[in-house]
């Protein structure tokens, strides 16, 4: 809820809110998440509220990705206690929250018009958040780290992606993400990737 949203919920003079609202936070049956940005706690929920509905909030237009997204999708064996976020803007932002969790958004050299690219929206609970898919989030790394292709060893071992789950990526998915980026080097990496799936896709057909 926005500073608007509680003013509209509540009613009466500035003063009155004010009074109102800091009681709520004294007694925990209001969460301040930032400046003017704030949340009911579990108690007064009929359903939990996800941390990437939380990462919307403090900065729309925004989409989950890198590990975050990964994990999400079931691609690395690891929980993820960081929502990482890409930011539309040029700076990089972070947040820390009591009840939520961290919060980072990082920006990233996209092409024009590319930034929802491979983003795709997901109900959670009874709410809505822009999550990357799997190759995109994997890209988004690869574009932030400045990571250069040099086998699937990264992948498979350093972030622990299980390589048979790539292998089902049509090729327009690909296509589709080398678009997207400014670097030759993360667009030559996603070429070099689908080409190094080619024996897993001949042994699934």
């Amino acid at each position: 809820m926005t500073e608007r949203q509680l003013a509209e919920a509540i009613g009466g003079s500035a003063a009155r809110r004010y009074g109102i609202v800091n009681r709520a936070l004294k007694s925990r049956n209001l969460l301040r998440i930032k400046r003017g940005l704030y949340a009911l706690p579990a108690h007064l929920r009929s359903t939990p509220l996800h941390p990437y509905v939380v990462a919307q909030a403090l900065l729309p237009g925004s989409y989950v990705s890198f590990e975050s997204a990964l994990s999400f999708h079931g691609w690395i064996p690891e929980a993820v206690r960081q929502t990482a976020s890409v930011t539309p803007g040029r700076k990089s932002i972070d947040y820390e929250t009591e009840t939520f969790g961290t919060f980072t958004f990082l920006p990233l050299a996209l092409q024009p018009y590319q930034f929802l690219v491979g983003v795709e929206r997901h109900r959670l609970n009874d709410a809505t958040a822009l999550i990357a898919s799997p190759l995109r989030a994997l890209m988004d790394i690869v574009a932030h780290r400045k990571i250069t292709w040099q086998g699937r060893a990264w992948i498979t071992e350093g972030l622990r992606v299980d390589i048979e789950q790539m292998s089902g990526l049509d090729p327009q998915t690909f296509e589709e993400v080398c678009g997207v980026y400014k670097h030759t080097a993360a667009r030559e990496f996603a070429s070099r990737l689908y080409d190094a799936l080619a024996p897993y896709r001949e042994a699934t057909r």
